[in-house]
């Protein structure tokens, strides 16, 4: 009979893909700090960026030679922006935001030299300031961006939504701050410029300067805390509240056997027998984070339980089970939502964490599938996690 040591979990109930297009992320890898892409690096110049957009310039909507009847037109538009002048704007944001932190920047022509920034913690009110901010960001937290989706909202208002990855160069553990949230940017009527950026972060009830709640997310964050330096599947977060994460989740491969129940380990020797050697060509198997046991239906009853093989391989590099008892097989990824805790996870623990979890997402308008899968550490330092399928990220 396998023993378990006491592990830290997580756990995860997977959405179905959203029926619609989605727009295309780029998942961040889980891999030790050091291998993280940092956005602040040089990258090609943006000439694609920096051209007008088909139809015209973003800003200024028009030139300094136009007829002063039009600037009073412009003065008295009350309808608000033209589908045209809307998607002008929309695809403008697209292509500058993911500049926002690395050397060509935003384009700064596109902003009111009055724009006003507001986040929880954060304000300004000129451009100088909306920059100086920007460049702060750059030096002490390395930041990565991630643009999910922007559309128009209001006859002059135009929403991001958006992940920040940050990792904070001056303590010695570099602790990584993960904010989700959207961005309302105000339009300017007259020439069409953004005169106004409000951050709401998905993490924090009350969003207004100066949020105590915002500030206290940060310095929750900043904690001293490491992930094991072992490999694990790659996700990006795109939603992360104050009770779950929503999470993108690339393919990987899993070893899978028989379970009997979430917090069991029935089959853990034959799926760990297998990369420590026990299969078809005796080859030793890199070990991996986090040990899966997933249950497929909404009696939590058909179990398994699977641990993660290295990303560097594919099913037709990797050695043939000795036994039936143990199958190979790829996960396709997808959108997970993700709950946190931390302790030895009973089975009535984590019943209870799965129906709770169940419960925050109807009630977020998501839609969870049946079953669940358990994600176990046995490194004392990290949490586990529930994770639900099936919650698609409407807006």
């Amino acid at each position: 009979m396998a023993t378990t040591t006491p592990f830290r979990s997580r756990l995860l109930i997977l959405p179905p893909p959203p029926a619609g297009p989605t727009a295309a992320v780029s998942l961040r890898r889980r891999p030790p700090a050091a291998t993280l892409r940092s956005s602040s690096r040089r990258r090609s110049p943006r000439l694609a960026a920096r051209a007008a957009p088909p139809g015209g310039a973003v800003a200024p909507a028009q030139s300094a030679s136009a007829p002063a009847a039009e600037e009073e037109k412009g003065e008295d538009r009350g309808e608000g922006l033209s589908a045209a002048e809307a998607e002008r704007l929309v695809e403008f944001l697209r292509a500058d935001l993911p500049h926002l932190f690395d050397d060509v920047g935003i384009d700064r022509a596109a902003y009111d030299d009055r724009v006003r920034f507001r986040d929880p913690i954060t304000r300004h009110d000129t451009i100088d300031g909306y920059l100086f901010n920007i460049r702060l960001l750059k030096l002490l937290f390395r930041p990565d961006f991630y643009l999910h989706a922007v559309k128009q909202t209001g006859p002059y208002e135009i929403t991001t939504r958006w992940t920040m990855v940050m990792k904070f160069m001056l303590l010695p553990w570099k602790p990584e701050l993960v904010f989700t949230g959207v961005s309302i940017m105000g339009v300017n009527p007259q020439n069409l410029k953004f005169n106004s950026h409000v951050d709401l972060w998905d993490s924090i009830q009350n969003n207004e300067y100066f949020s105590f709640e915002g500030l206290l997310d940060v310095f929750k964050q900043l904690r001293i805390y490491k992930n094991p330096d072992i490999e694990t599947p790659n996700y990006l977060i795109l939603k992360k509240t104050a009770n779950y994460e929503v999470r993108s989740y690339a393919p990987f491969l899993i070893v899978e056997a028989k379970g009997d129940k979430l917090t069991g380990s029935s089959g853990f020797n034959d799926v760990t027998g297998y990369i420590f050697g026990k299969n078809a060509s005796s080859e030793k198997i890199p070990m991996t984070t986090p040990v899966f046991t997933q249950a497929s239906d909404d009696k939590i009853s058909d179990v398994s339980i699977q641990i993660v093989l290295p990303m560097n391989k594919d099913l037709n590099s990797l050695p043939a089970p000795n036994t039936e008892a143990v199958t190979l097989r790829k996960v396709e990824g997808g959108i997970a939502a993700v709950k946190k805790f931390s302790g030895r996870p009973k089975e009535d623990i984590v019943l209870r964490k799965e129906k709770d979890l169940r419960s925050q997402l109807l009630k977020d308008g998501l839609k969870p599938q049946q079953g669940c899968l358990l994600a176990r550490y046995n490194d004392p330092r990290t949490q586990s996690f529930l994770m639900e399928r099936g919650a698609d990220m409407a807006e």
